[in-house]
């Protein structure tokens, strides 16, 4: 096995990564490119349910046995005997090495190896190998195994996973795989990465950015969880897919894997059961689950607003976008979005939109938009979700003191029960706070600041509550990257200071924000950003300290 010749490696792949490289902490990584901003594959001994495949047949030119092509799980089943791998690697006769260790030979691996005959593969018979079209969506494929040399079953000497419904585009997994050997040097470990998945458009399929994951990770596992010390968790993808899982970009650090939906499970209890089924010639890719798009696409997201537009209790967002289209984007209550539908297309007015915050200013059952021009003129705009954009309630003529009005955020600052106040930063650094705004105007201004130079470089500003308390609060980033966040702000001042990020830190690449309820608390404790290489994230349940991180749309 030491010295098996290599049977090659997925096109355009690099050995400039490899190593025993560890996962850099993200807050600390530049978001300047999708390549620099994204983990590497770390190398470990393995996990005790993930192993190779090797070819049983010897190369007719060297007598030797080929070197290990892909990686394998075993999983849960009435025989105890089961792996799951990516349908490009099945097919002859095979065996499997589970926490396979290249230092040991064939007969001394720690918990041995298990053979596969032919007739023992089950693979759904429309898939086409390496296909780079919809039907690489079924490139996955399950394998009886033999007991090893005990007698035993690998279910038995080292456990199972179990599987489960990828449960939409964006998910944390771990990918866990083994190298081919060639580009594994000198460990020939596996390795495993943290990641984040996103939809890979035009497939029933998922993607994953991360350097390292070279030929001989197809088929290994995509963990939803796992527990080290057992090696098992639960499986919601493997390696595989359009082009055999990747690099169909030309580049060595995205990963592809299969949706498990229905077709994978219909091949699972066909495994499970031992029965070899055909399901015709043809296949009809599934519905495809929703996504967000890229992040090219969301460079141009140039102001959010957030609120409940759509009437289900849920969290909504609205985006104007560079050239004035506006979207609404409807949330599912869990922190993701189910939808989309173009509330305007691309025009010229709300292309001059200079700032826009939603609330509850008209006394609707819906969330409004209180939207300011950049001409001074500004527009509630009632329940916006049913009776769309309009032309909403004038409050200020063009030409008023409101073409001043760099940042507006509504919010609850303890005078009423709705979102009924307006926080607002002048250009000249003076804030103010107008209390009980509504279709008659603007209700009482309140100064919070004056006119201050250093008050102007407050680039962002959103308000929600992150502290639980009877007042919301105020986050701002500034231009030199803090964050600050003024807590119970009201009438009579902005409230306690408490900074959640350091100037000169990753927050200087904050370019959109705002805040909401989109998790289940329903809450509006959730930050949502737009950072400069268009990756879009919610951090829920923000208090003191940014809530936890998840990626909504993947950086360009």
């Amino acid at each position: 096995m030491a010295s098996a010749t290599d049977p090659g490696t997925r096109p355009g792949a690099d050995t400039s990564s490899q190593g025993s490289a560890t996962v850099t902490p993200k807050e600390t990584r530049p978001r300047s490119s999708a390549a620099a901003d994204m983990p590497t594959a770390e190398h470990i001994l393995g996990a005790k349910s993930v192993g190779v495949i090797f070819s049983t047949q010897t190369d007719p030119t060297t007598g030797q046995m080929h070197a290990h092509k892909c990686s394998a799980s075993v999983v849960e089943s009435p025989g105890r005997n089961l792996i799951l791998t990516a349908g490009h690697c099945a097919g002859g006769n095979a065996a499997f090495v589970p926490w396979y260790r290249a230092e040991y030979a064939l007969d001394k691996q720690t918990y041995g190896y298990y053979r596969i005959a032919p007739a023992d593969w089950f693979i759904d018979n429309r898939y086409v190998h390496n296909s780079k079209a919809a039907i690489s969506d079924l490139d996955f494929a399950f394998a009886r195994l033999a007991p090893n040399t005990s007698g035993k079953n690998a279910q038995d000497v080292v456990g199972a996973n179990t599987l489960a419904r990828t449960p939409g585009y964006n998910n944390d997994v771990t990918m866990v795989g083994y190298p081919s050997a060639k580009n594994n040097t000198p460990e020939d470990h596996g390795v495993r990465c943290p990641t984040r998945t996103e939809a890979l458009p035009g497939f029933y399929q998922i993607q994953a950015k991360c350097r390292g994951m070279y030929g001989g990770v197809s088929g290994g596992p995509w963990f939803s969880k796992i527990d080290w010390t057992t090696g098992t968790g639960e499986i919601i993808g493997n390696v595989g897919g359009c082009n055999g899982g990747g690099n169909d970009a030309n580049v060595d650090w995205l990963t592809y894997s299969p949706v498990h939906g229905d077709w994978f499970f219909k091949l699972y209890d066909e495994a499970r059961a031992n029965q070899h089924v055909e399901h015709g010639s043809t296949y009809q890719q599934p519905k495809l689950p929703y996504s967000m798009g890229s992040g090219d696409l969301w460079t141009h997201a140039r102001l959010l607003a957030s609120g409940e537009y759509t009437g289900d209790g849920k969290g909504d967002l609205i985006v104007v976008w560079t050239d004035g289209e506006v979207t609404l984007y409807t949330g599912d209550g869990n922190g993701g979005f189910t939808g989309e539908r173009q509330m305007a297309a691309a025009n010229a007015t709300w292309k001059d939109v200079k700032s826009l915050t939603g609330g509850d200013f008209s006394g609707g059952s819906g969330s409004d938009l209180l939207v300011v021009w950049n001409s001074g003129e500004v527009r509630i705009l009632p329940d916006v979700g049913s009776n769309g954009l309009g032309g909403g309630i004038k409050i200020a003529d063009s030409g008023s003191i409101w073409k001043y009005a760099d940042q507006v955020a509504g919010g609850n600052f303890g005078t009423a029960n709705h979102v009924t106040d307006l926080l607002v930063r002048w250009s000249d650094g003076e804030v103010t706070d107008y209390t009980a705004v509504g279709d008659k105007g603007f209700g009482t201004e309140h100064q919070l600041r004056k006119a201050d130079d250093a008050w102007r470089s407050a680039t962002l500003v959103t308000a929600g509550d992150f502290t639980g308390g009877a007042n919301w609060d105020t986050l701002i980033r500034w231009a030199d990257g803090r964050v600050i966040q003024y807590q119970d702000t009201s009438p009579s001042g902005l409230g306690k200071e408490i900074q959640m990020a350091a100037p000169a830190s990753i927050w200087t690449h904050d370019t959109v924000m705002t805040a909401g309820a989109y998790d289940a608390n329903n809450w509006p404790d959730d930050l949502l950003i737009r950072w400069s290489d268009g990756e879009t994230t919610l951090y829920t349940r923000t208090g003191n300290t940014f809530g936890d991180e998840h990626t909504l749309v993947q950086p360009r």
